[in-house]
């Protein structure tokens, strides 16, 4: 029998060594100065400032979901990366961390090492966005276990609170008022229902104009997800920020309850902000009830911070001037934890 490589297996691993040298210059340019040692070593070494009384590290991990699918269906790949940073960042701003680092994980049964690099780029772009280090990774290359051309992604993230500082919903009142960050529109939740709807129910091509968005499906579909860290930051250095929620898979009816204390509930004004156009486009042509988008879909607003009446005006400024925008969306009332629109 002739010798067996484990390039005959499958696996190549000079494609492995092309594609990390491929990702080096994208990974730099997300350190910074806590940043210790160089790309290579076995684990990533990142220095903690000293300038916490108590400090409390706070962790999220998540993926893309199906989202990956629409990234498939075009052959773009150097977004989706910014949705796997935005998922995780997201979730540990609710705590009032400031993020640190990230790490990621790519899984493929055939590694192109461009294609890597360009799903690397986004989440080092992701990671400037939030300001954390990409501080290491793995790629597997991983022969019979996904389809030709098909990937999956994780990703973990580290944050820091001062313990002092957290915020964890257990301040908020009635009279409090809600105040809304818009989404860029579905961000990475919902994507089982949409690929339903225009790929198996309509027949729909990611390369459809569609005149109602203004460009194409695939298009509107692979929008990476905003990430709130420069908005969180003003706000929080503006006045006390009672509670902070991400809104992701379930919407606002399973989202917003994990955030609120015991004896409250929330009342949100529909009217307060402008859709982004994709709402109205599911909905419409998939004949789907208003409650079940506001149970499935953020419908443009991705994140919610809840603050003292007399301080929301101040907050909505402080966010825009930090370029950001933010509107008041809602009043906290009382109750047992219901969603009210």
């Amino acid at each position: 029998m002739s010798k067996i490589t484990y390039k005959d297996a499958g696996v190549d691993v000079h494609e492995g060594y092309k594609a990390v040298e491929l990702m080096k210059k994208h990974v730099k340019s997300t350190f910074n100065e806590n940043v210790i040692g160089d790309l290579g070593n076995f684990g990533g070494l990142f220095k903690l400032g000293t300038n916490f009384e108590e400090p409390v590290l706070v962790s999220g991990t998540d993926g893309v979901g199906t989202k990956l699918k629409i990234a498939f269906l075009t052959d773009k790949h150097n977004t989706v990366g910014i949705d796997l940073v935005a998922m995780c960042a997201n979730d540990i701003l609710c705590l009032g961390a400031t993020p640190l680092f990230f790490l990621d994980y790519l899984a493929t049964g055939h590694l192109e090492a461009e294609k890597a690099a360009s799903i690397v780029e986004g989440v080092c772009d992701g990671c400037r966005q939030s300001g954390m280090a990409l501080l290491g990774g793995e790629t597997a290359e991983m022969p019979g276990f996904y389809q030709e051309g098909e990937y999956d992604m994780a990703g973990f993230a580290v944050g820091v609170v001062d313990r002092k500082n957290m915020i964890d919903g257990s301040t908020i009142k009635v009279g409090h008022k809600i105040i809304g960050l818009p989404s860029t529109g579905i961000h990475s939740n919902g994507y089982s229902l949409v690929r339903k709807l225009f790929f198996d129910t309509l027949n729909m091509s990611v390369e459809d104009e569609v005149a109602e968005l203004g460009e194409t499906l695939g298009e509107a579909l692979l929008r990476p997800t905003k990430i709130y860290a420069k908005a969180v930051e003003a706000a929080m250095a503006a006045a006390k920020i009672d509670g902070i929620c991400h809104i992701t898979g379930g919407g606002f009816y399973e989202n917003i309850p994990r955030a609120l204390p015991e004896g409250v509930s929330v009342k949100i004004d529909k009217t307060s902000w402008t859709k982004p156009a994709i709402f109205d486009y599911i909905m419409q042509t998939g004949n789907i009830d208003e409650k079940e988008m506001f149970g499935t879909f953020n419908m443009g607003i991705g994140m919610m911070l809840f603050v003292d009446a007399a301080d929301a005006t101040s907050v909505v400024k402080a966010i825009e001037a930090a370029g950001e925008t933010a509107f008041v969306i809602g009043d906290v009332v009382a109750g047992n934890k219901e969603v009210l629109i």
